[in-house]
């Protein structure tokens, strides 16, 4: 991108503006002809038999619709950027725009996230209003990867149920829209197809899915001995403290099935959450907190 930013290109946009605007007025120029007297001549040029070209005048209106164009076209890159770095007289450019309209909202909405961003994350979670507001935030930013209905897709968490990688409780799911997560499952292909089969097996039985008895045996021992205790415990129920999960429950992040389990073991997974904080703000991510955290709230309520 440096090549982009050089002075070169600065002078190659000038030229090639100043080029296009000076062609312009060549064309308007050289094609000025002096209204016809009497007989008007022909250009010579005949197509289909009997269709001539005659070598009248362009009408007034045209030639002056033309200048108009270029005079506008040299006023506007005098009062507005275009013409190299050069920046116009009234100083635009989309950057200021979009802060001033950023500026502008802030200072409108502000006292209304302030009287928010102080109120125990609970408590708003049980406010219609601030709700409504963190629903619109979630639509707006978390909506593509975990649905506008917050119940997510295959390698994106269910926000509406109480299952929680991190831990659900309020400040903790604030820290992971502030901070961001990144999780990751390092791949077992070294233990070799069968072994990690054996494996797959054992982790689906955990959570009471069909599985081959003689390799669940055999991915007990796989499990216990190749690592996998280290991240999600002896008893396989995970740690929230590194966003292990828990392999007894009945709730998959890709997915349960057989094939689904072996191709996670042997490729492993890497999912990032993305951080928040400098985007939104943490008066904005405070409200989205709130938001997620009544979903899982409505959730309880409705079992």
């Amino acid at each position: 991108m440096s090549d982009f930013v050089s002075g070169f290109w600065d002078i190659y946009v000038m030229v090639l503006v100043a080029g296009s605007i000076a062609f312009c007025m060549y064309v308007v120029l050289s094609n000025r002809t002096a209204k016809q007297v009497g007989q008007v001549e022909l250009h010579g040029h005949v197509w289909d038999e009997n269709i001539a070209e005659w070598n009248n005048p362009l009408p007034r209106w045209w030639v002056g619709l033309f200048w108009i164009t270029i005079f506008f076209s040299i006023t506007y890159l005098v009062l507005y950027p275009g013409f190299g770095t050069n920046k116009g007289l009234y100083g635009w450019s989309a950057h200021k725009q979009y802060d001033d309209e950023v500026k502008k909202a802030d200072n409108q909405y502000a006292p209304i996230f302030d009287k928010y961003a102080k109120m125990d994350l609970n408590a708003l979670a049980a406010d219609k209003e601030a709700n409504a507001m963190g629903k619109r935030l979630f639509l707006t930013y978390c909506a593509a990867c975990h649905g506008s209905d917050a119940r997510g897709a295959k390698g994106f968490p269910n926000l509406a149920d109480n299952d929680w990688l991190y831990g659900g409780e309020p400040a903790t799911v604030e820290t992971s829209i502030l901070g961001g997560r990144n999780g990751v499952m390092p791949p077992h292909a070294h233990l070799g197809a069968d072994a990690v089969k054996d494996a797959a097996n054992y982790v689906r039985s955990l959570s009471g899915l069909a599985a081959d008895s003689i390799r669940i045996q055999r991915g007990k021992e796989v499990f216990n001995t190749a690592g996998c205790t280290g991240c999600h415990g002896a008893d396989a129920k995970g740690n929230q403290a590194i966003g292990a999960p828990n392999l007894t429950d009945k709730t998959w992040l890709y997915g349960s099935s057989e094939a689904t389990i072996i191709e996670t073991l042997s490729k492993g997974r890497n999912n990032q959450m993305p951080a928040w904080k400098d985007m939104l703000g943490e008066a904005k991510v405070h409200l989205l907190a709130g938001y997620v955290l009544s979903l899982s709230k409505d959730q309880a309520v409705a079992k």
